[in-house]
């Protein structure tokens, strides 16, 4: 009997090596890789995709490699991030199996400020926002100070120092520089001081929460503001980068881990996340946890929060790979169907 045929789905980087975000967009190479060497080794017949801004090879590589389960490590575009879900919701159409959340979780997901209306309309606690997605910026209705994001990023992308402001003169202005850098809309969040937290959930077959993990704040003072930055997160030779390290399992009270995780487990749920998701937190200091992100697609790099803390539950990221693929073809044994193409009669999927 033939080993089972797994395609292995990624964004195939577009911007040049020198882009101030090439670094965030050029990570899911090594993951490729790594999960790729991971399922060879379990005796899988691995072949590889990776799509950028033209969708058509992806329909021309699933119809050549006519696989029965599709590792989805695809994160959008980096100038169309939606193309995220779109991914997965092609993979639906042609009932092709695959890892991780599906279609109209990625969507949902994506938009954070769509994300947070859920959670407070379910009673799940998240910092007060609004959205601004067309100028002029409104007054701000928040006590400052507030963070200001992109609704629809990830990755810390468009976050630095500057991304807390304190008035409406500054609000103003890093509205505009993220309108124009990236696009809207722009999420204006309360800022909530405090730890920082990062759950992970994963769906083998039951689901669990890891051990938390959290993001240390070693540096204080006038004018630094902690948070998670993109040079906290990706530039190792950063000042922030080394200001922010990592304690896994993190130490907090047994009632407050309790309470972490609860509310992680009905985010988790309400978005409809599936095998594996990450919900970020902030907790005040007067011990109240706020949901900052719902993560349905959080990386998978071996060095990775997820990754760290599945170890530190007794699961190598090997092992978890593999039982990713065994999840999805167990969730449909359907084979991948040759069809006539309506508008110009060329063999697809």
């Amino acid at each position: 009997m033939s080993a089972p045929k797994v395609l292995v789905l990624h964004n195939q980087p577009t911007l040049p090596d020198d882009h101030p975000d090439a670094l965030a967009e050029h990570e899911i190479l090594f993951t490729v890789e790594e999960v790729s060497n991971h399922l060879r080794a379990a005796g899988y017949d691995v072949s590889l995709l990776g799509v950028g801004n033209d969708p058509t090879p992806l329909l021309a590589g699933l119809c050549a490699a006519r696989p029965n389960v599709v590792f989805n490590l695809f994160e959008g575009t980096h100038d169309r991030g939606q193309t995220e879900a779109f991914a997965a919701g092609l993979l639906e159409w042609l009932d092709i199996p695959f890892t991780g959340s599906p279609c109209d979780t990625l969507t949902l997901a994506r938009n954070k400020h769509l994300t947070k209306r859920l959670l407070r309309g379910a009673g799940l606690p998240t910092p007060a926002f609004f959205v601004a997605d067309a100028p002029p910026v409104p007054p701000c209705p928040l006590d400052w100070p507030v963070i200001v994001k992109l609704a629809a990023g990830d990755a810390s992308v468009g976050i630095d120092q500057g991304s807390v402001v304190t008035s409406q003169g500054q609000l103003e202005r890093r509205v505009a520089y993220l309108r124009k850098q990236y696009g809207g809309p722009v999420l204006v969040e309360e800022f909530i001081p405090g730890r920082e937290f990062n759950l992970s959930l994963i769906e083998l077959p039951e689901l669990q929460v890891l051990p938390l993990y959290e993001i240390v704040f070693q540096e204080t003072g006038p004018g630094y503001w902690p948070i998670m930055t993109y040079d906290a997160k990706w530039r190792d030779e950063s000042r922030e980068y080394t200001a922010t390290p990592s304690r896994h399992p993190a130490d907090v009270p047994p009632r407050l881990a309790a309470r972490l995780r609860t509310l992680a487990v009905r985010a988790f749920r309400l978005l409809g996340c599936r095998d594996y998701a990450r919900i970020d937190f902030r907790v005040s200091p007067a011990g109240k946890p706020y949901i900052l992100e719902v993560n349905p697609n959080p990386a998978l790099n071996p060095h990775a929060g997820l990754s760290v803390t599945l170890e530190a539950a007794g699961w190598s990221h090997a092992r978890f790979t593999v039982e990713l693929v065994r999840r999805a073809l167990a969730r449909g044994k359907k084979p991948v169907r040759r069809r006539r193409h309506a508008l110009n009669g060329e063999v697809a999927i």
